[in-house]
């Protein structure tokens, strides 16, 4: 009788090494290695086709292949619509991973109903009971057909293909692949194996029967998807849901085979689940019609969207040997190289505690350097008190040596904030352009950090 064979394999690469140790030296993670049992004789492949489905067939030349257009449906949700660039393809497979309470379920439950209305539909629940899922959907009052719906709380991945068989389901949600095992790949649920299998074989048998599913996806400490990277390159579409401090949502495709990456959707979490933010400048301002100190409005991009965003500083006198400086939404680092600029070539003192806050509880990325005179616009305006009125925006990147450098899509920013009605907007010099004049907002264009002094003061 064949003896069966021991692995070790690391949980987060899904490296295989010879014998354990505390660190994968792969990915340079500690204790992520198990030890996994292979049988001597494994069982037969169902299929040796590629992750598209059955391929077979020999070479053919390019005129011998039939021409295919992908066919888009919208989902009803506008947010997702805008991520998935006009809609959901059809039979395609699609992740949307994010950290635990990020929305997945949620928004998934939303659309599996929106889905029931059209076609077949099935969700299929790993780690809840059908229970749950029928609380929240009254919860939420989501509208679904119930003739088209079907629920089931199953892990085999055979079990759920002969149910999508069965019923005829073209639509389907499975929660999560982590949970699901196949006959056809060895290991526990969530081993590299097994969720390399169970991923590949749904992928195959969505590709051959033209249905749709989302697989929803853990995350690791490192806030990725979790599980070996061949999952990313199975599926077509990989989405993330990130976590903003608050209610705020921001759902970004990382990878589409059928439209482009650059598109972010923002969701806000309520009572009444998931809510698509059309217009996301309105929740990113603080809505109040008072003036007061310390305030600027800027505009920034997410993806291939622009954002208005109010920066809100607070300088305080010190009360101990060092003053203390609190960001809320950015990067310190920034604030440190800014307060540095303006201390070398303006002489402005800063001996206060100074607290940044982002309105609406966005973050901004390291990269993202337009904020900077907003951001000193801010300090400056809370350090010698006085007012930025709110009909302004102010936008630029700013240099060691105290030059205003351009920005990336200035045309497009000066387009956004106009629509939301500034009056006046100060631009980096060499992002002026003729097209912005004749829309009733005055733009002013800043080449260094001493003309925007004179300018605001």
């Amino acid at each position: 009788m064949a003896k069966n064979k021991t692995a070790y394999v690391c949980n987060e690469c899904g490296q295989d090494f010879p014998r354990w140790q505390g660190q994968c030296s792969a990915c340079q993670e500690w204790n992520t290695i198990s030890e996994l049992k292979i049988s001597a004789v494994k069982p037969a492949r169902a299929s040796v086709s590629g992750y598209a489905g059955s391929v077979g067939g020999g070479s053919k030349k390019l005129t011998e292949i039939e021409e295919f257009e992908a066919q888009k449906m919208l989902t009803g949700i506008g947010e997702l619509d805008r991520v998935l660039c006009g809609g959901l393809t059809t039979g395609s497979v699609n992740i949307i991973s994010g950290d635990p309470g990020a929305g997945k379920t949620t928004i998934l439950s939303d659309l599996v109903s929106r889905m029931s209305q059209l076609m077949p539909s099935l969700y299929c629940t790993a780690e809840e009971s059908l229970s749950q899922f029928k609380n929240r959907v009254n919860r939420l009052k989501l509208d679904c057909n119930e003739d088209n719906l079907y629920l089931m709380a199953e892990t085999s991945v055979e079990a759920i293909i002969a149910e999508l068989e069965e019923k005829k389901i073209k639509f389907a949600v499975i929660d999560s692949i982590q949970a699901v095992v196949t006959d056809l790949a060895n290991g526990s649920p969530g081993s590299p194996s097994q969720v390399k299998g169970s991923a590949q074989a749904l992928t195959q048998y969505c590709k051959q029967n033209n249905v749709t599913m989302f697989l929803v996806a853990h995350v690791n400490k490192n806030n990725e998807t979790a599980g070996p990277q061949t999952l990313i390159h199975i599926v077509d579409c990989l989405t993330h849901i990130e976590c903003n401090d608050g209610q705020v949502r921001t759902l970004r495709a990382n990878k589409n085979r059928f439209g482009d990456v650059d598109t972010v959707g923002i969701f806000k979490m309520t009572e009444r689940g998931m809510i698509s933010v059309d217009n996301p400048s309105e929740i990113f301002l603080s809505g109040s019609t008072t003036e007061s100190p310390g305030a600027a409005i800027t505009c920034i991009r997410k993806g291939n969207r622009n954002l208005l965003l109010e920066i809100q500083c607070l300088t305080t006198e010190t009360e101990a040997e060092f003053p203390q400086r609190v960001c809320v939404g950015l990067n310190m680092n920034r604030i440190k190289m800014l307060t540095g600029i303006l201390r070398k070539h303006t002489k402005t003192k800063i001996f206060h505690d100074t607290y940044f806050n982002l309105v609406g509880g966005l973050k901004i990325d390291e990269s993202e350097t337009c904020i900077d005179l907003a951001l000193v616009t801010a300090l400056l305006s809370s350090l010698n008190d006085f007012v930025v009125p709110r009909t302004t925006c102010i936008m630029g990147e700013l240099s060691l040596n105290g030059d205003v450098r351009p920005i990336d899509s200035g045309v497009p920013r000066v387009r956004e904030a106009i629509q939301h009605g500034f009056t006046e907007i100060f631009i980096p010099y060499r992002n002026y352009h003729k097209s912005m004049e004749g829309s009733g907002a005055k733009i002013i264009p800043v080449k260094t950090i001493h003309e925007l002094l004179e300018l605001i003061n």
